[in-house]
C-alpha cells in the first residue's frame, strides 16, 4: 500500500484527491496537511508529520513549494507538485531539488491535455505560417491568468516554434505579429477548465479543444503521478513521461 502525504488537503482539489485516494485499493493517506487545519486530524505544516510515507502530493499554493521540497529532500520522499502560478525562482528551485529526489511537476494532470498539447505542437510544425491562439476558460475564483495549463500548451507549441513570443491578452491598436502565440483568459461561473487552440491560415482553420467535465479528472491524474514516482530515480518528471506522448 502506497502511503501519501496530501498537502493542501482542505482545498478544492485537495478534497478531490483525498476522495480519490480513499476509493483506491493500493493507495492510502499517511497524513493530511493544510495551513487551515486543526492541528490534529489535519496538520498545519508538513514538517509536523514524522510518520512513514512513500510520496507527497502538493496541491496547495505555489508559495509552499520551498517547504514541501525541503521536506521531500530531508526525508528522501518523492513529490508531486501540482500547483500553478509558479515564479521563475520557484521553478528554478524545483529543478534544483529534482537533482536530489524524484519530482513530478505538471500544470495539468489530465492525459487529454497532454495529448492536446502534443497535437498543437505538431500542427504548429506542419503549418509553419499559421497563426496560433490559445483560449482558456476557468471558474471565476481562479487566481492565475493565464492558467498553468495554457502556458503548458504554449510551451509545448514553442518546441516547434522556438522563436515564438507569448502575448497574454490583446488590446490597443497593434497588428498581430507573425511569431506570436496569443493566450486569452476567460474567468466566469464555475467552469472546471476549457482549453482551445486555434491554428489558422488565410485558407483554413484547425481547432483543438479539451474540456474538463469534473475535477475528479485532475485528482485521479495526481494519484496516478504519485504511483508513477515510486521507485524512480531523482529527476524532474512530467505527464509526458507518464503517458509517453
Amino acid at each position: 500500500m502506497i502511503k501519501v502525504i496530501m498537502n493542501g488537503a482542505m482545498g478544492r482539489m485537495g478534497k478531490e484527491i483525498v476522495k480519490s485516494i480513499e476509493e483506491s485499493d493500493d493507495v492510502e493517506i499517511a497524513a493530511l496537511i493544510d495551513i487551515n487545519g486543526d492541528g490534529k486530524d489535519v496538520l498545519r505544516a508538513i514538517d509536523d508529520f514524522t510518520g512513514d510515507a512513500d510520496v507527497i502530493i502538493d496541491f496547495s499554493h505555489h508559495t509552499a513549494v520551498h517547504s514541501v521540497l525541503d521536506y521531500a529532500k530531508k526525508r528522501n520522499i518523492p513529490a508531486v507538485v501540482a500547483t500553478t502560478g509558479m515564479t521563475e525562482e520557484e521553478l528554478k528551485y524545483i529543478d534544483e531539488c529534482a537533482e536530489s529526489v524524484p519530482v513530478f511537476r505538471s500544470a495539468n494532470m489530465s492525459i487529454g491535455v497532454a495529448v492536446l498539447a502534443a497535437f498543437a505542437a505538431e500542427a504548429a510544425r506542419v503549418i509553419p505560417d499559421a497563426d496560433i491562439e490559445i483560449v482558456e476558460t476557468h471558474h471565476r475564483n481562479k487566481l492565475d491568468a493565464p492558467s498553468g495549463t495554457a502556458l503548458l500548451i504554449a510551451n509545448e507549441i514553442k518546441t516547434s516554434r522556438p522563436e515564438a513570443e507569448f502575448v497574454c491578452g490583446r488590446s490597443g491598436m497593434k497588428k498581430r505579429e507573425d511569431n506570436e502565440i496569443g493566450i486569452n483568459s476567460i474567468r466566469c461561473g464555475n467552469v472546471v477548465g476549457i482549453h482551445e487552440v486555434i491554428i489558422s491560415t488565410a485558407a483554413e482553420t484547425i481547432t483543438l479543444k479539451h474540456e474538463a467535465h469534473d475535477r475528479s479528472l485532475f485528482a485521479k491524474g495526481a494519484v496516478s503521478a504519485a504511483k508513477f514516482l515510486i521507485g524512480k530515480r531523482a529527476g524532474l518528471y512530467n505527464i509526458k513521461d507518464m503517458v509517453r506522448v
